[in-house]
């Protein structure tokens, strides 16, 4: 295994490291007084995508790309480092074009879409014309079980009629935001086996019957782009807005979450790493009982707890990534799903100890601690609980103990039992 990105990775890196610093930190203060306003995005977003797109630094996260296609494509292992970057500034993907859940949209789009779905919707998601959300989770069922789903996508005539009910879809807020995937149980596939009987349909958001009834907070926390609740009541959509076939909604769905976890935990390093720098920072300039922060043991060993995991954190980060890429989604499924254990709890850890560090000051907007621990404890949950993915890594190791039953025995060391 070799998780050393490659020279062009490095060399983009560098790039983009280059553009945050020059052109987005110094319109952080300001990004975040607009957004207050209520002017979200902000104007100058516009002009740094712009600006972003003439620089080369474009739609980094998407293999498949070819040269028709606006970006650059790359491979899961060599747009970690990319990501993290764009993870310690939340506002960031969207200027590069990379923001979830259009990642994920784009990526099942790439690989599902029909020609006339990929010029009214994806053409325009790869040029950052518009943007999207994915309508999954449902507020009266265990959505952990995507097989609880009970929003009905059934057929009438020359459409497709969506009744049903979704919450917690991000970024169907944002002004742009111009079509819905949604997900729901198909008439064509009711008497499918659990796992087939799910289909994809393409909604845009101004169709009549589509409601945005609330942003809804999350640890008392709004975000612009939206975490939304939507309600499909007798939505209707033409035929050829059916994306794939009825019944590979929910294999579709497996396909878009793999990538999408890894990229969350790719920018959850990124905000991490923020969060350590803030830390140390604040360490060194605050004295107490006569002493700096940093001469405390308690922090030091804060410090050094939050270096040594958000690297193992990183480490497993990678090697997922390298396994994507070398034997495909299939194959890093318990990686992936170890992962995302992995760096929800991370992020809570970190933060949860830079905040202490900061004292009260940690709990208000003057830093962006408070918002990074939210998302951390929302990431426990976005993309499947962790108790899923537990569940994941737990039967595959059983799964190694019953293909070698006994394998243990050898290395107990009681005498045989006499007689």
């Amino acid at each position: 295994m070799d998780f050393a990105p490659s020279e062009r990775s490095r060399a983009m890196a560098r790039r983009l490291a280059e553009f945050i610093e020059d052109h987005l930190l110094p319109r952080n203060a300001a990004w975040h007084h607009a957004v207050a306003d209520g002017h979200y995005p902000p104007d100058f977003v516009e002009h740094l995508k712009a600006l972003a797109r003439e620089e080369g630094l474009w739609n980094l996260f998407l293999p498949g790309l070819d040269a028709s296609e606006p970006g650059t494509a790359m491979s899961n292992l060599d747009y970690a480092p990319l990501a993290e970057l764009m993870g310690r500034l939340p506002w960031a993907s969207e200027v590069f074009n990379c923001s979830a859940p259009d990642t994920g949209n784009m990526e099942l789009l790439h690989r599902f879409a029909s020609p006339a779905q990929y010029e009214r919707w994806l053409a325009p998601l790869l040029r950052g014309e518009i943007r999207s959300c994915f309508a999954m989770t449902e507020p009266d069922v265990a959505s952990s079980d995507a097989t609880n789903i009970q929003t009905r996508i059934r057929r009438d005539g020359p459409d497709w009629v969506i009744d049903g009910r979704k919450w917690f879809i991000t970024g169907a807020a944002h002004p742009a935001c111009r079509v819905a995937i949604v997900m729901g149980v198909s008439d064509d596939a009711e008497d499918a086996p659990r796992h087939a009987r799910h289909a994809m349909v393409l909604v845009p958001m101004d169709t009549p019957g589509l409601t945005v009834l609330r942003n809804v907070p999350v640890m008392n926390h709004v975000a612009p782009e939206g975490h939304c609740e939507l309600l499909f009541h007798g939505v209707r959509v033409p035929a050829e807005n059916l994306l794939g076939d009825a019944g590979q909604g929910f294999a579709m769905a497996q396909a878009r979450l793999g990538p999408g976890r890894i990229h969350h935990c790719m920018r959850t390093i990124g905000q991490c790493e923020v969060a350590i720098e803030m830390m140390c920072d604040r360490a060194l300039e605050r004295r107490t009982f006569g002493r700096m922060l940093a001469d405390h043991a308690n922090v030091q060993a804060w410090i050094a707890e939050s270096r040594i995991e958000i690297d193992m954190a990183r480490l497993l980060v990678l090697k997922a990534a390298w396994t994507i890429d070398t034997q495909g989604n299939e194959a890093a499924r318990v990686d992936v799903s170890a992962i995302k254990v992995v760096a929800g709890r991370l992020q809570t850890r970190v933060l949860d100890r830079a905040i202490q560090v900061f004292g009260a000051m940690g709990l208000t907007p003057d830093t962006p601690l408070a918002d990074l621990w939210t998302w951390g404890r929302a990431l426990r949950l976005a993309d499947g609980p962790d108790e899923v993915h537990l569940r994941t890594v737990a039967r595959d190791e059983l799964g190694r103990a019953r293909a070698f039953p006994g394998r243990s025995i050898p290395y107990f060391t009681l005498p045989e039992r006499l007689g």
